[in-house]
């Protein structure tokens, strides 16, 4: 038997050959006691040592009153005392050559102030003697592998053996996980109570089960992210290979920012966390019931090849909740094909259904569920089978089940059931449980975790593409940032004026409409007869973020007599609010759809790119879609595809399909310019006036915000 594959970088803490524990304690109910009793209940393979200089024995063996005392070595140490002796236990497991910390107290980062400090020289000490860090103030961590049966943790349950891999960033919420993993039937492997993640994180974690072979899934409660980066890059390698569930908490918190920019204003927080585990390949759930349902059913279940699904039910009420549930989803039970219609014709009663959702009547008893699966099974367009059986009386649900198991066995796609009726159904709910089969009291419950198993296969079969090639001039860029951003900064908050925006974006081959400015209207005329009526007027200052809203637009002006009346009047309405206010005059664009593209930088995970329905009505329609960047070269094309108003893209109503491949050369460009420049925090193109191939496409206004410098 072929070994399975390991890696070593957290050994120390995970695969000890001796654990101490230091604040061990003989008091009941304490966590220093807890860490013992699990380590010796748990059956750990190695030798536990106590350390506790005031007790000579806790849990029957022999107390060390310092860790120096022990002969042996001791790879791993569990400290479980007050915040200010940490870091001189710390020290002494640094001398004594210990490998692995898991710092079970608390009072450091999380409390603030002498806290932080106190991390981060813990942090050093461990740093300048290799030793790893689970923690400060976590519930420790557990391994439930034969030759280690590690539980170093404060958990009262002990979690059965598997091949799931465990973080939590609470952990009380770990204490609960532990619990309802094992009630819930799921195995696991490693777990991990992070804390405060002074050194290892989630994406150690993830590094560490990459190269496990007994980790087949990896779980994932997080409060907030360590190192986006690292753990993006671990999580894209191991997108098709392990799948990766997360709950991430703060779904509901107000996460949309004050912004000066439509791009900022229709972005929230948590889209930016969706979008950023999405790109990773990690798969976002709503709660922990949900995780473990997942979970469970891509443990024992195969991926689905496709996204048709099929809905086979002995009631018409609970067919309809389950195919609604579907649809609010995003999914759509498919259509059958003519040759199972006319086989379920023939099997089935004149009253039953033979269309998606197929409804076998109250009457369905075992052959008739085989009858009309063993066609439905192997119908080509069907990818995965979501049963439902309301168990009448007369009906034997065991043999229901036992049919519904054997018609499911003959083709490899997935079977989600969910069981209703009498209490007598215990029999083929074991039947269903015994061989993997996700089972479920609700058709909603059945729908959303069939919905988990066809996420799972559109993130692990996601390309993510290649790095784009572009030619642009960074260097003319950063000339007129260089010249623009002091004056900017102290007198206009960061906005640049929009002829150097203009200028920046033209130096990254953007497509920028041809733009004059004047001062008013005696220079005005002679700029929009040397563009040609009509001319669109704009008024412009720093101050001036959003123009629609204050009547600072007006288009289709035919002829000099307008042009000087449209400056006047605005001159008046908007000189008095606005210093230094001048007038863009620009050519009419020629497109027909109007586009948002542009960027805001979060502080955590950089660029997030934003292209959508644009004009006036964005911060209305909030029909956006969002990238973390960089980009690869496919993500505009999914970034467009996935707008509700995607339809307009196409040919609509007598206008032709807009040019899609220019308009993602454009998202790839604000990305670059992301990129290179981490000072420019918000960039809004709004609009991006599109139409097909035969016009030129055209950003008719551009907002652009600097920082001070990073």
């Amino acid at each position: 038997m072929t070994k399975p594959k390991r890696s070593k970088a957290l050994d120390g803490l995970f695969r000890p050959r001796s654990v101490a524990v230091i604040g061990a304690s003989r008091r009941e109910a304490s966590i220093g006691n807890e860490v013992v009793k699990n380590l010796v209940s748990s059956g750990f393979t190695g030798p536990v040592y106590p350390v506790n200089k005031r007790a000579s024995v806790v849990r029957s063996m022999p107390c060390y009153a310092r860790l120096q005392d022990i002969e042996g070595p001791v790879d791993l140490a569990v400290l479980v005392v007050p915040k200010d002796h940490v870091l001189a236990a710390a020290r002494a497991c640094a001398a004594k050559g210990v490998r692995g910390l898991v710092v079970v107290s608390a009072g450091f980062r999380e409390i603030g102030g002498e806290g932080i400090a106190r991390e981060r020289e813990l942090v050093r000490i461990a740093e300048r003697a290799s030793m790893r860090i689970i923690g400060p103030n976590c519930m420790g961590i557990v391994n439930t592998e034969p030759e280690f049966a590690l539980n170093a943790s404060f958990a009262a349950c002990t979690p059965m053996p598997g091949s799931v891999g465990f973080v939590s960033q609470s952990g009380a919420l770990g204490e609960a996980i532990l619990s309802d993993a094992r009630s819930a039937g799921l195995g696991v492997r490693m777990f991990a109570s992070v804390g405060n993640r002074a050194d290892v994180g989630a994406h150690d974690l993830l590094e560490y089960w990459e190269h496990d072979d007994g980790v087949e899934i990896i779980l994932l409660y997080l409060e907030s992210f360590g190192d986006p980066a690292r753990f993006q890059a671990v999580a894209e390698r191991l997108r098709g290979k392990k799948p990766i569930l997360a709950v991430k908490s703060g779904r509901s918190a107000a996460g949309a920012r004050a912004a000066g920019s439509h791009t900022g204003a229709v972005v929230s927080k948590d889209e930016v966390i969706d979008t950023f585990l999405a790109q990773c390949g990690v798969q976002r759930v709503r709660s922990m019931r949900e995780l473990f349902e997942v979970a469970s059913a891509l443990l024992h279940q195969p991926l689905p090849r496709g996204e048709g699904v099929a809905v086979v039910t002995n009631a018409g009420g609970p067919g309809i909740l389950a195919t609604d549930a579907l649809a609010t989803l995003g999914l759509e039970p498919v259509a059958l094909s003519d040759a199972t219609r006319e086989h379920l014709a023939r099997v089935l009663p004149p009253e039953a259904s033979t269309q998606n959702p197929v409804d076998l009547i109250a009457s369905a008893d075992a052959a008739r569920y085989a009858a009309a699966l063993d066609a439905i099974v192997v119908d080509p367009h069907v990818d995965a089978l979501l049963v439902l059986f309301v168990s009448p009386i007369m009906i034997d649900a065991a043999a229901v089940a036992r049919a519904i198991l054997a018609s499911s066995k003959k083709s490899a796609k997935p079977l989600v059931v969910c069981l209703m009726g009498r209490q007598g159904d215990a029999q083929a709910r074991s039947l269903f449980e015994a061989a993997g089969v996700p089972v479920f009291r609700f058709p909603e419950e059945a729908a959303r975790t069939m919905a988990g198993l066809i996420q799972a296969r559109r993130l692990a079969e996601t390309s993510r593409g290649s790095s784009p090639k572009l030619r642009v001039d960074e260097a003319k860029a950063a000339k007129v940032l260089a010249a623009q951003r002091k004056a900017a900064l102290r007198d206009h908050d960061g906005w640049l004026p929009s002829e150097a925006a203009r200028a920046v974006l033209a130096a990254y081959g953007l497509p920028i409409l041809e733009t004059r400015i004047a001062k008013g209207f005696e220079d005005a005329c002679p700029l929009a007869k040397a563009l040609g009526y009509p001319v669109v007027v704009k008024a412009s200052a720093p101050t001036l973020l959003h123009k629609s809203e204050e009547n600072a637009v007006r288009t289709g002006i035919e002829n000099e007599d307008e042009l000087v009346h449209t400056i006047v009047a605005m001159s008046k309405r908007l000189g008095r609010r606005h210093k230094g206010l001048r007038f863009e005059i620009q050519a009419m664009a020629r497109g027909y759809r109007e586009l948002l593209v542009g960027f805001d930088r979060d502080d955590r995970f950089g660029p997030v790119i934003t292209v959508g329905l644009g004009g006036v009505f964005v911060e209305v329609l909030r029909d956006v879609a969002i990238r973390i960047g960089p980009l690869r070269d496919t993500d505009p094309a999914i970034m467009l595809d996935s707008l509700r108003g995607r339809q307009l893209l196409e040919a609509f109503r007598g206008d032709a399909a807009i040019d899609r491949r220019g308009v993602e050369d454009v998202v790839l460009r604000v990305d670059r310019l992301a990129q290179d420049f981490p000072d420019i925090i918000e960039l809004d193109c709004n609009p991006l006036i599109v139409g097909d191939g035969t016009v030129p496409m055209a950003i008719v206004d551009v907002r652009m915000r600097v920082a001070a410098g990073r």
